[in-house]
């Protein structure tokens, strides 16, 4: 795997051993990538279920300022680890171990909040209602969640959220969230 572009473009990450973490392909994120260009400047990133780290990785190479990884899965703690020192994104970075439900309460009661998630959840695991739940404290203003799953799956997240955009690749897709806007009372 290498990063698709930015200031780390080109530069190989590894992706943690066995089959129990399945790698976002180059050529998905290239084309996720694309799509989300605009939006990637300058924000904070939570990548949940991480893996490798590929996407906050990719997402901090094109000018996010900060990303917070977090996965339960040691092997993919100690690959995210080397794969940030690789790069060098040591200041830019944090690790959080766990599950998700402890990594979301922990950055809740940090006052933590993102403007692009990546949920990156087993293909087996479709339905997000419990965790896009407790996502939605976590947000920003125009906060967009990414949702890679297997293509042909369909995903449940919470009644709060509104898909906004999806493309499928092969055997992955993903799907673009955001918070629904709240309708106003006029007639």
């Amino acid at each position: 795997m290498r990063i698709i572009a930015g200031t780390a473009r080109g530069r190989r990450i590894e992706a943690p051993p066995g089959l129990d973490t399945r790698p976002t392909l180059d050529r998905v994120r290239e084309n996720l990538f694309n799509m989300l260009q605009l939006r990637v400047r300058d924000t904070r990133v939570l990548d949940l279920f991480a893996g490798s780290g590929a996407l906050s990785l990719e997402a901090l190479s094109r000018g996010a300022s900060f990303a917070v990884l977090a996965d339960r899965d040691r092997a993919a703690l100690q690959t995210e680890k080397k794969n940030i020192e690789a790069l060098r994104f040591q200041d830019r970075t944090r690790i959080l171990p766990g599950e998700w439900k402890r990594a979301t309460a922990t950055l809740k009661a940090e006052g933590e909040r993102f403007d692009l998630v990546f949920l990156d959840p087993p293909y087996a695991m479709t339905d997000l209602r419990e965790v896009t739940g407790e996502l939605l404290g976590l947000l920003s203003d125009g906060a967009l969640i990414v949702i890679e799953h297997e293509a042909k799956a369909e995903t449940a997240v919470s009644d709060e959220l509104e898909l906004v955009n999806e493309r499928s690749w092969g055997y992955c897709g993903v799907r673009f969230y955001e918070r629904k806007k709240a309708e106003s009372g006029e007639a």
